[in-house]
């Protein structure tokens, strides 16, 4: 099945290049380490997913592209276009910006583009043999990708009802790159909570220290970022086998991950994780063994941390037995709803997964054997020989949720810079819906 892709503002369309880029010179390259006939069913999978194939011979990513302005896209269409290896075919684009600002997006570009935007979206979605869903790219904290995002997620949602809707949202840096953000990043989260299927979120924070200590970048820039953000989506969407799929690779791509991790409608926020990250010169000097790799992500996932590095090895599961109420569990302890580990590389049908299992990491609602699930394929991606990456519907993202909502708050309780949004039409009632319903997943989740 294919997924269709949404790139929206500059965020979603500098990061969508990235991960097309990241996904072809992966299924190009000769690093499989696997059979021939497996790696050629991985290429073709991919292909079907990803891109479609024109008479030209440069496949085309199955993609739309949507910015307020031209800059970026122009950009993104020639960078695509320049490694002469795929190309990008729709792209929407008009001559103002929304100014940072979510109502502008959601109000007035929405409306006013909706017909040509979901006429280019029909269009990719009629060129796919079998649609598998879409898959959004968008930030947070600006004007198009969050206002604009939320408003063709709705639209999406509405023009195809049966299909997977997946929103890749990018968290802002906590100390701010727009004076709103806080109030766009409540607007767009609390609208995708009741239009998305779920929402996959990175932080930008957590990407920058990445950069930093583990691929040791000094000067980091937006595109060190993406790089790595691209890496990680790819480490989930490249194919691989999932545990009842027979012989060959997952066919539902988007309905695979999110059937396992979405199991109830009021949690919706999955965090990923991967393990090694490291920069390529350092590949041919590293050796990895699964039970290692698979030790430290499963202390990331109980600790809430970031990446390897730091650890907190002092986190514990509670005890099986000791029937405590949620607040008397472990300080820092992460609960998880569900967790699916990817595993990609040497050896990998021969890796116990039995750690992640233990019902001690799980909300007592769920039965651990629904609450976890793995997919696995021998094909090494990226280079790295053994690879493993780990989406997690859990605790991950409440802290920065609560630390959102409560700064978005502040500013709303003394009504700065509302008149921005009023006078494009969200008015105070619609704050205070937006506030409510976060107030509520942040409830839902502290209580597991």
């Amino acid at each position: 099945m294919s997924i269709v892709t949404v790139q929206l503002g500059q965020c979603g369309n500098q990061i969508g290049q990235e991960v097309f880029s990241a996904l072809c010179s992966d299924i190009r390259g000769t690093h499989g380490l696997c059979s021939k006939e497996e790696n050629e069913s991985y290429r073709e999978s991919c292909k079907e997913r990803f891109f479609c194939e024109e008479e030209s011979g440069v496949p085309a990513a199955r993609a739309v592209l949507i910015d307020m302005e031209p800059k970026v896209i122009s950009q993104t269409l020639s960078m695509a276009a320049s490694s002469g290896h795929w190309k990008y075919n729709s792209h929407f684009c008009q001559k103002q910006g929304s100014g940072n600002n979510w109502a502008n997006g959601y109000c007035v570009h929405g409306p006013r583009h909706k017909e040509a935007i979901m006429e280019l979206v029909q269009r990719e979605a009629e060129k796919c043999d079998r649609l598998g869903g879409f898959f959004t790219i968008m930030s947070m904290a600006g004007g198009t990708g969050s206002g604009l995002g939320a408003f063709v997620t709705q639209c999406l949602r509405d023009a195809f009802p049966a299909s997977f809707l997946l929103n890749h949202v990018i968290w802002p840096y906590g100390t701010g790159e727009v004076i709103v953000q806080n109030y766009n990043s409540v607007l767009t989260l609390s609208h995708l909570y009741h239009s998305s299927d779920a929402l996959l979120v990175h932080e930008n924070d957590v990407i920058h220290k990445i950069c930093a200590q583990l691929m040791n970048i000094k000067q980091i820039s937006f595109r060190d970022v993406n790089q790595v953000i691209a890496h990680q989506l790819g480490s989930v969407f490249q194919p691989a086998h999932t545990a009842g799929g027979g012989s060959g690779y997952s066919r539902n791509p988007l309905g695979d991950l999110l059937e396992p991790l979405v199991p109830h409608p009021e949690f919706r926020l999955l965090g990923l994780r991967n393990i090694p990250q490291m920069p390529q010169s350092s590949l041919a000097f590293s050796s990895f063994s699964w039970p290692g790799l698979l030790k430290h992500l499963r202390q990331i996932l109980i600790a809430k941390a970031h990446m390897e590095e730091g650890i907190d090895w002092q986190v514990r599961p509670p005890q099986p037995g000791s029937s405590t109420p949620s607040t008397n569990k472990p300080l820092h302890f992460n609960t998880s709803i569900a967790n699916l580990v990817i595993l990609r590389g040497k050896d990998v049908h021969s890796v116990d997964l039995g750690s992640f299992q233990d019902p001690s990491l799980y909300t007592s609602w769920l039965n651990p054997q629904d609450a976890f699930s793995a997919w696995k394929t021998p094909r090494a991606f990226n280079k790295y020989e053994k690879s493993a990456a780990l989406v997690s519907n859990s605790q991950f993202l409440l802290k920065p949720l609560d630390s959102i909502v409560g700064k978005a708050w502040n500013m709303f309780a003394s009504k700065a810079y509302l008149h921005q949004y009023t006078k494009f039409g969200i008015q105070e009632e619609d704050f205070l819906d937006c506030f409510t319903t976060l107030e509520q997943v942040v409830s839902s989740y502290t209580n597991l």
